[in-house]
């Protein structure tokens, strides 16, 4: 099982899947590009067939499912094969229903009372988002100080442009991003470009 989503790689894929055959190779070309971490968004019909062809078929790929919003998401994506939960934000039923399934999560926080709220419940490891619209870099390097136990992945508007600066807080493990996925080049399946920005991706941070 994933211990901590947060140390797999630099940049954790957000991807939104609307045909569950892309899966497989979008999955094998990020692996080969250094990033093992993918995160498949529960936006698309397509999505938990994704995922489940992404944990049968891929054994070097740790998939996830993000924009998991309900108890129901859970169960579903976990019976679907997911090794990690990632969520827009949370609430307590949410929260529970993640804590519960016993896979790694990451619940989503945009303010400092969202942060310490799930401090006092034991949970460390959170998503920020969305990253730039709530205070960006600044933000999270404002809560270092007051709150250094906290570890964030940044997701949200975070490009190849400012992910460096989001990696080098203290309190960030990785960043969320779809830059490397982008949807021309899943459309034209060109997975040998998929690669390429991933492994750009894999070498922000040094």
């Amino acid at each position: 099982m994933t211990s901590s989503v947060l140390d797999l790689a630099p940049v954790l894929p957000v991807v939104v899947l609307t045909d569950a055959a892309d899966a497989v190779p979008l999955a094998r070309a990020l692996v080969a590009g250094g990033l093992p971490a993918i995160e498949v968004t529960l936006r698309t019909p397509a999505a938990l067939d994704a995922i489940g062809a992404i944990a049968d078929g891929v054994p070097d790929a740790v998939v996830g499912a993000g924009t998991v919003i309900s108890p129901r998401n859970v169960a579903d994506a976990v019976a679907a094969g997911a090794r990690f939960l990632v969520s827009p934000g949370w609430t307590d039923p949410l929260l529970d229903a993640m804590r519960a399934s016993e896979t790694p999560f990451l619940p989503g926080v945009s303010t400092t009372s969202e942060v310490v709220a799930l401090l006092e419940r034991g949970v460390t490891e959170m998503k920020f988002f969305p990253a730039e619209a709530a205070g960006g870099t600044a933000y999270l390097k404002a809560l270092s100080s007051p709150l250094p136990q906290a570890r964030f992945c940044p997701t949200g508007g975070i490009s190849a442009a400012c992910a460096p600066s989001y990696l080098a807080l203290p309190n960030v493990g990785c960043v969320g991003g779809s830059w490397m996925v982008p949807a021309d080049a899943v459309a034209a399946k060109d997975w040998a470009r998929v690669e390429r920005l991933a492994r750009e991706a894999a070498a922000l941070r040094g």
